[in-house]
């Protein structure tokens, strides 16, 4: 069904509690009063009937659309109703004789519908424009020709009515009524065409060469070649109806391009965005030229700068994506960078990430400079900002942006890192955290600029307010200062941290004018932690209240020290250690060697002493004492094998995980470039555009078409090419038993956010049901948008009904519910047939998706709902398991395949998802193979969900319980 093949429909509402009329009752309301009552002028009494009038004809269009037949009211109607001219009785009136039986059975038109059609005749010659619109309007609907044929000499007349919504009208109707029966009006093209040529109101233009386009191409290209050059001065309705018309002709006739192709130029230009928008998707269809695709391009980027809609901007740049995709254009692209990036000024986040994420795939040689610059000033931007709640989220795209350029073009780290290394010192640790890791990443890979890095670290480290960045800073000057000036300095910079020493005689001093002869010991809450490995580890201390300091006053390392943070302690005994054995290796006077040695034994001794004082928050743990103690044992002796593995092993292992990590993005790089690249095997046939034959371009899709569908949610033409996805292979839920008297049985189609339930409902008895009705209720969080309409259903009839259920968020629900009925005739209380429950599956909501280990940790921290789901299958391989998990519940493994790989009798993975509706589901699979118990011992262990709603856990949870045994073929 085309664009102009639509037909409007009429909703009529019924109320649920009223009861059907007689056929008597409404014979008086109807004709209450004589024919001469409406001739005449009204009398107030005749006033009050035509809104009780108006009720009884709603009560009769109510009942025939629920099967009842009424003839004997054809006539009532006619006398009484009919010559009444209330507008609103007149709309009535269209709606009743679009749906009353027109003819015999044996097919014969009624002899009544004459007086109907005179009626009619009459309305088309009305003064009043509505009424004529109206009638015309009705008049699409009608198939009776024999009905038709009196009245075509006052629809061509209607054409030159001073009224644009009557001209338009009855243009509509003229193409309806040549289409369907062309031999009442054989010349309507022609027809249309002196109109179109005359006419001057834009709607009535739009639907005369919508009606050629349709009707006869060859005069709308006549018509639009005449006035080609004034396409741009068209209202935009008009505009839309010429780009479609150009598509496809040049789709069918490749030859006609060359002569058209300049207009859809020209309506680049257009002040629309509608036709701006169609007209870049048309040139690119038709074009695959350089100069086309960049002008195509830069129609969609100035549409998405200048729209303030951001579900457009998203539109228009997911446009701009498949573009890139196509191997041809993406060099066109890459001059467009800078264009692309101008798009960065919308404050929405999708749009931004969507927009680095385009520019980045765009990035070459020729434009990373100015790409590099570019961003680098919106960093710069976002740290001037006042703070607001995506600023922080934007300067981490920014960040990991700089990132993989950085990565994937080494000349332009130097630009980048002085700018990103100021962030170390943001509040915001996630940002932080980005610039570390790119920092280290830096200066592991580029030799050349160690030096800058460490100079700048060391510029930025007093300023760190954030523990974890702290740790990390510590690790890189540890690991990468090599030379004597260097390590002197972040010793200088440690002591500075750190502040007086020994610690707990100078906090004691400065503490004694204001200690309190008594204090307040108890016993601290009890605190739950995560490892990384997912694991718990729950700690409590003992502590006493005293009153509070001024923070400001304490260097940033020593007051995460007295907050109780000792792992912080741990890693600069590490990078003490580290620069020490280093520093021994460089300078060759004991002396010195044995100072430094010792002042660095003296910081890790006075830290020692303070985690086992009373005067931080938490006391130092196990942990962390053995590290300290390990730290100080190697500085006391100074063996090689140490040295070795604190200067050399540490940096080995970053070095493969950098490797691995860079090996990983290199394959999944290749992957995504073969997909893209259209290998064409050697026996291949070549397809040339103008020897195609124009049936086999006919079978080509059809762009507007396809389009039209999507808007309508009808994808039958796609699902009919994939027979795994057509209706037949859906699963079909029985309702009712076969002995029941109404069978019912429903196919569930999900459609993202909303449920569209198809019920076959099936009369098994001889009697009429009439009001059959289904009622339906939910569990979960669905809601039945509407009730189903009551039918009628005859003995042995069936019939479809349709009802929608939309759906708030992603968990398991049930749809139950019962169909009623009245038996004709009878005088017994309704009938009830219960349904049986449908399920709906989580799985139609929930999509794969990656995430970094850090915001994986991050959720897993946040998210407060669990559920612990035990492994119970018959699966005896681990790889085995994990792929039929992910199969079954659409996550995405993020563990590496490399940590996968190999048996060690053990697996732990991350899964994640996320779902239609943007909320986050992660799992943590733990599973051993008993190795006791013999080789074909099935897998045990753990699954453990987290979600932030108690739905998604539980329903993800109910999901692997069912689905963890593999079934056998």
């Amino acid at each position: 069904m085309t664009a102009a093949e639509n037909v409007c429909y009429t909703l009529i509402n019924v109320p649920m509690d009223s009861e059907p009329p007689s056929e008597i009752s409404l014979k008086n309301d109807l004709g209450n009063c004589d024919m001469s009552a409406f001739l005449t002028s009204f009398p107030p009494l005749e006033k009050g009937d035509v809104k009780l009038k108006t009720e009884a004809l709603k009560k009769v269009i109510i009942m025939i659309l629920n099967g009842e037949k009424l003839p004997g009211l054809l006539m009532t109607i006619i006398r009484f109703v009919l010559p009444l001219q209330d507008h609103t009785i007149k709309k009535l009136l269209l709606v009743f004789w679009e749906i009353v039986p027109k003819t015999t059975p044996d097919g014969r038109l009624l002899q009544e519908m004459i007086l109907v059609c005179d009626a009619y005749r009459k309305d088309l010659q009305h003064p009043n424009e509505f009424i004529r619109g109206s009638t015309l309007r009705f008049l699409c609907k009608l198939k009776e020709a024999e009905l038709l044929e009196p009245l075509m000499p006052a629809i061509r007349a209607c054409l030159e009515h001073r009224h644009s919504y009557v001209r338009r009208n009855a243009v509509l109707a003229i193409y309806t009524i040549y289409r369907n029966f062309e031999h009442l009006i054989p010349d309507a093209p022609e027809l249309i065409h002196d109109f179109l040529v005359n006419e001057k109101d834009a709607s009535c233009k739009r639907n005369a060469f919508m009606m050629l386009i349709h009707a006869d191409q060859d005069r709308a290209l006549d018509y639009l070649s005449t006035c080609i050059d004034q396409v741009q001065t068209f209202g935009d309705i008009l505009q839309l109806v010429i780009v479609e018309l150009i598509y496809k002709v040049c789709h069918a006739n490749p030859s006609e391009r060359a002569r058209f192709i300049r207009c859809i130029y020209n309506l680049l230009q257009s002040s629309s965005p509608a036709v701006k928008y169609e007209a870049a998707g048309t040139l690119v269809t038709l074009s695959s030229a350089p100069t086309a695709i960049k002008a195509a391009a830069q129609c969609y980027i100035d549409l998405i700068i200048k729209e303030s809609d951001n579900n457009v901007k998203l539109i228009v740049l997911d446009r701009l994506i498949e573009l890139k995709e196509h191997p041809s254009h993406e060099r066109v692209l890459q001059d467009l960078v800078m264009d692309i990036l101008r798009v960065l000024s919308t404050p929405d986040l999708e749009v931004r990430k969507k927009t680095l994420q385009l520019a980045l795939d765009l990035v070459s040689s020729r434009n990373v400079e100015e790409l590099v610059i570019v961003l680098k000033k919106e960093v710069i931007k976002t740290n001037n900002v006042t703070e607001h709640e995506d600023t922080d989220k934007y300067r981490q795209l920014l960040v990991r942006t700089l990132h993989s350029c950085s990565v994937r073009f080494p000349d332009m780290a130097a630009n980048v890192i002085p700018v990103l290394m100021e962030f170390l010192s943001d509040n915001n640790e996630a940002a932080a955290a980005d610039v570390l890791e790119f920092v280290r990443e830096a200066i592991q890979r580029f030799d050349n600029l160690r030096p800058l890095i460490v100079e700048k670290m060391l510029e930025v480290f007093h300023a760190i307010k954030s523990v974890k960045i702290y740790r990390g800073a510590l690790w890189i000057l540890g690991e990468y200062c090599s030379t004597k000036e260097d390590i002197q300095s972040v010793m200088t910079e440690v002591r500075r941290s750190l502040g007086e020493i020994p610690i707990v005689e100078s906090e004691i001093k400065k503490e004694a004018g204001e200690l309190k002869p008594e204090e307040e010991v108890s016993v601290g809450p009890a605190q739950k932690l995560v490892t990384e490995m997912g694991t718990y580890a729950t700690q409590s201390a003992l502590s006493s209240s005293r009153p509070a300091k001024k923070e400001e006053d304490r260097p940033p390392l020593r007051g995460f020290l007295l907050d109780g943070d000792f792992f912080v302690a741990a890693s600069l005994a590490t990078t003490l250690t580290k620069i020490a054995l280093r520093y021994v290796s460089l300078v060759q006077e004991k002396k010195k060697q044995n100072s430094f040695n010792a002042e660095a034994m003296l910081l890790m001794a006075t830290i020692l002493h303070l985690g086992k004082s009373s005067l931080p928050k938490k006391p130092i743990t196990d942990d962390d004492v053995d590290r300290i103690s390990l730290c100080l044992k190697v500085l006391s002796e100074c063996s090689p094998l140490m040295n070795d593995i604190f200067n050399k092993e540490c940096r080995q292992s970053l070095s493969h995980m950098l490797s691995a990590k860079l090996e990983e993005e290199k394959l999944s790089q290749k992957k995504e470039s073969e997909k893209r690249n259209v290998t064409i095997q050697p026996d291949d046939p070549i397809s040339f555009m103008q020897l195609t034959a124009k049936n086999e371009m006919s079978s080509k899709e059809d762009q507007f078409q396809l389009s039209l569908l999507a808007a309508m949610g009808n994808t039958q033409r796609k699902e009919a090419a994939d027979p795994l996805a057509s209706k037949l292979n859906k699963v079909v839920t029985q309702l009712t038993g076969f002995s029941d008297p109404v069978y019912a049985e429903a196919y569930v189609h999900v459609n993202q956010y909303d449920i569209v339930l198809d019920v076959l409902v099936v009369n098994q008895t001889s009697d009429t049901l009439q009001n059959c009705t289904l009622e339906l209720a939910t569990l979960g969080d669905l809601k039945l948008v509407e009730k189903p309409s009551p039918l009628t259903l005859a003995p042995h009839d069936f019939a479809n009904i349709k009802a929608n259920v939309k759906v708030a968020s992603t968990e398991n629900g049930i749809i139950f519910g019962n169909v009623v009925y009245d038996v004709s005739g009878t005088a017994s209380d309704r009938n009830c047939v219960v349904l049986s429950d449908i399920h709906i599956d989580i799985m139609d909501y929930i999509q794969p998706a990656s995430c970094t280990d850090a915001e994986f940790r991050q959720m897993w921290a946040e998210f407060e709902w669990e559920n612990k789901v035990t492994v119970n299958t018959n699966i005896i391989d681990l790889n085995e398991y994990l792929q039929h998990i992910l199969k079954s519940t659409n996550m995405k493994c993020l563990t590496p395949e490399k940590a996968l790989s190999g048996y060690c009798g053990f697996m732990a993975a991350n899964l994640y998802a996320r779902s239609i509706f943007g909320e986050d589901a992660l799992a943590n699979v733990s599973i051993e193979k008993p190795i006791h118990l013999g080789p074909e011992a099935p897998v045990t262990g753990h699954i453990r969900i987290r979600a932030k709603s108690q739905g998604m856990a539980l329903s993800l949870g109910d999901k692997i319980n069912l689905s963890q045994k593999k079934t056998s073929l």
